[in-house]
């Protein structure tokens, strides 16, 4: 069995809390056969174990890296009470995440909490420290016995934690030794959320930690009827976007562009006129507010195309305005016209890219893709845009037109 790292007390992932013992916080079973047995990891060297009846070679360089360069720091630490009903506090806590105050400091303290009075028996329901995340999942669990697994994944949810790979492999063989998890249950199920299912390597898990990983239903609310029957349906499988979590995603957004918008409002009402400022605002609305309560009405698959698509509306109106009334030469209310809808279309296209990372449909590699597709174009259009209204607006102020 591969030792990694020493300390003066620490905790092996499947075993006891030992004083003195100077083996690291987790190890991994060797690979020659299915149950733990001792071997030697010198370079090159194979043995057979006691329960081989071939020699095997030993398994000593699949661990993460990140569980290479540390060890885990002991006496275990024991699990706490975690009260299901949610206070005055937790609420307005709530309220503060939604609108991005303090964005990085809406988390639970990580570890292992107690829900009820569980048993050895108990499920062991594993979420992240957003929290929203938390607050979800111990609001729904009231009335049920278990054990709640709280990853440490920086203050962000699930689904966004695993794609940053914070909710992920290594972070849940650490809690698994930090918590001495395997001295407190008999069974080895670790039920965690769907959506956190691109960080976790559960055969990993497996392998290095002896849990295996269960994935439940897609939502909270879904748990205690998992629970009772433990059959995920399709319905609690099916990943769903209704109004009511598009809407909750406005506040936070509009609150990050709102610095933005007002700037861009106050240069352009000097340079090119209130026509012009009502139009950053518009363009910055569109892309926060309206962009996520319209979403499935906008076709295409594509964010940043359903964006573009937006934006050009929300453009048109202020182009035959500049058309229509902008003062002097008509090939001024011609350029303001495309200078608008170029930066428009760009600025609202941008924002609704932002979504990509707000909502669960699109995968990693397709987020990636589109931004790489995309953003170079919608730069392009956004920088011709304003080089022409600044060109315009310095005009007027010299009196050209």
């Amino acid at each position: 069995m591969k030792v990694v790292g020493k300390a003066t007390s620490t905790a092996r992932v499947g075993g006891s809390t030992e004083p003195g013992d100077e083996k690291a916080c987790w190890s991994a079973p060797s690979d020659c056969c299915s149950t733990t047995s001792p071997c030697s990891c010198n370079s090159g060297e194979s043995n057979s174990s006691d329960c081989c009846t071939t020699p095997s070679p030993c398994s000593c360089t699949n661990l993460p890296a990140e569980l290479e360069d540390r060890s885990i720091p002991c006496p275990v630490i024991p699990p706490l009470p975690l009260v299901t009903d949610l206070t005055v506090s937790d609420r307005f806590d709530h309220i503060l995440a939604r609108w991005g105050v303090n964005r990085s400091g809406h988390r639970k303290d990580p570890g292992l909490y107690t829900i009820g009075t569980p048993t050895p028996d108990s499920p062991v329901i594993v979420t992240a420290n957003y929290t929203l995340s938390v607050d979800a999942v111990r609001k729904v669990l009231a009335g049920i016995d278990c054990y709640l697994l709280v990853l440490d994944t920086k203050g962000i949810n699930v689904w966004c934690a695993a794609g940053k790979g914070t909710f992920g492999t290594a972070e849940l063989i650490r809690k698994i030794a930090q918590t001495g998890l395997s001295n407190l249950v008999r069974h080895r199920t670790l039920i965690l959320p769907q959506l956190g299912a691109p960080g976790v390597a559960a055969h990993e898990v497996r392998r290095l930690s002896g849990f295996r990983v269960e994935y439940g239903p897609i939502r909270a609310d879904d748990l205690p009827r998992y629970l009772e029957t433990r059959v995920c349906t399709p319905e609690m499988r099916r990943v769903r976007f209704p109004l009511k979590d598009r809407a909750v995603l406005i506040p936070v957004e509009l609150v990050q562009s709102a610095l933005y918008m007002v700037a861009a409002t106050v240069i352009l009402l000097v340079l090119a006129g209130p026509l012009a400022g009502l139009a950053a605002v518009a363009a910055v609305l569109a892309g926060t507010v309206i962009f996520p309560l319209a979403m499935p009405l906008l076709p295409v698959r594509d964010y940043t195309i359903k964006g573009l698509m937006l934006g050009a509306g929300i453009a048109l109106p202020f182009a035959w305005a500049a058309v229509t009334f902008s003062p002097g030469p008509s090939y001024v209310g011609c350029i303001a016209a495309l200078a608008g809808m170029l930066a428009m279309s760009a600025v609202t296209a941008y924002l609704a890219l932002n979504f990509t990372g707000a909502t669960p449909f699109p995968s990693r590699t397709g987020v990636r893709t589109e931004i790489f597709s995309y953003v170079p174009a919608i730069t392009a259009m956004f920088v011709i845009g304003c080089i022409l209204m600044v060109a315009l607006g310095v005009l007027r102020l010299m009196g050209v037109w």
